[in-house]
């Protein structure tokens, strides 16, 4: 494993104009406002109508994004746009299982659930994560994609995620939270629900679970190698040693070398528990959440180590936000 390496300092927030990539079920639109954050111009939607499951933005060059869509008519897919989302490219070959030899049992991609931009020193890499689970990566910007053998071909997957039931969240069991170490774009972390955290030190090649001190109170037996609910995890951008993780059984920090789960999660306020929440560290700084109280509006909650306190009402979330998903607070910013 890389070893640490000292950093410059954490990267502050956008304070000037800013545009907001949201995804939904139907379509994409992009919210900019400037600096005073007071109001907010709404264009959209692109591709009306259809699912966009993950949008993200290149940070290597700034321009380019990237979009998981579920169209009625051509299936699942993702779409490029090299100019900021003013003109969209679908990919020539998006992510699919081989076909199986004839009398065999073959996969389906249901939907492109992830979307992950590669290292920094490959600039045309990008993962994607699908449902049923499986790794794919792209190493022309994401015009072209090849399914990841060592995971989809791995005689381990299936037990992994539970067999031919493939059990997961309503959508589909789906891999997602493709984490690159900043510092060896060999080392990669992913989540799958539900299979739980695995890693990779060799692009993929080889994985073996992480779930070491996670709970899982939905199965009869405790302390699995295997077979959690993972809802989000990420690596820290300043500290890539520690990762944190919303499980289906609580809120969760690693720091490697170890293999141990630490509970943060033990921590948040009573009244909230730890179970449910987004989970994003957007200024690098701060891992924060976002939660909804029962009967009240949602509210933002701040973790520093272990301690966790709730951001007052119309701080950290908009004052009238209700149910609040896994990629909520992990928006990405850019300067307009």
């Amino acid at each position: 494993m890389p070893k640490a390496k000292a950093t410059k300092g954490p990267p502050r927030p956008a304070s000037g104009p800013v545009t907001l990539l949201v995804g939904t079920r139907k379509g994409v639109f992009l919210m900019k406002s400037d600096r005073a954050r007071k109001s907010w111009a709404l264009a959209g939607p692109h591709f009306l109508g259809n699912i966009v499951n993950h949008l993200v933005l290149d940070p290597r060059d700034g321009r380019t994004l990237l979009c998981a869509v579920r169209a009625g008519h051509l299936g699942p897919t993702v779409f490029r746009s090299t100019d900021f989302g003013r003109t969209w490219k679908e990919a020539e070959r998006p992510p699919a299982f081989p076909k199986a030899a004839p009398g065999e049992k073959g996969l389906s991609v249901e939907h492109v659930f992830w979307l992950t931009p590669g290292h920094s020193s490959e600039p045309g890499a990008w993962y994607a994560g699908v449902s049923p689970p499986g790794l794919f990566r792209s190493d022309d910007g994401g015009v072209t994609w090849e399914g990841v053998a060592g995971f989809n071909a791995n005689p381990m997957r299936i037990v992994w995620i539970g067999g031919d039931q493939e059990q997961g969240p309503p959508g589909g069991a789906t891999l997602h939270s493709i984490n690159v170490d900043p510092r060896d774009p060999r080392h990669l972390y992913i989540g799958i629900s539900v299979g739980g955290a695995f890693e990779s030190s060799d692009r993929g090649e080889t994985w073996r679970p992480l779930n070491q001190g996670v709970a899982a109170d939905f199965l009869p037996v405790k302390d699995l190698e295997y077979g959690h609910d993972v809802h989000c995890m990420r690596l820290h951008p300043l500290a890539p040693d520690r990762l944190y993780q919303q499980n289906h059984c609580g809120i969760y920090r690693l720091d490697r070398p170890g293999e141990k789960w630490d509970r943060i999660g033990d921590a948040m306020p009573k009244a909230i528990g730890d179970i449910g929440h987004a989970v994003g560290v957007p200024d690098g700084r701060r891992h924060r959440m976002a939660a909804r109280l029962p009967g009240r509006q949602a509210r933002g909650l701040r973790v520093a180590g272990r301690r966790a306190d709730l951001a007052p009402p119309g701080q950290g979330l908009p004052g009238k936000a209700g149910l609040v998903h896994r990629e909520a607070p992990s928006d990405v910013r850019r300067r307009a």
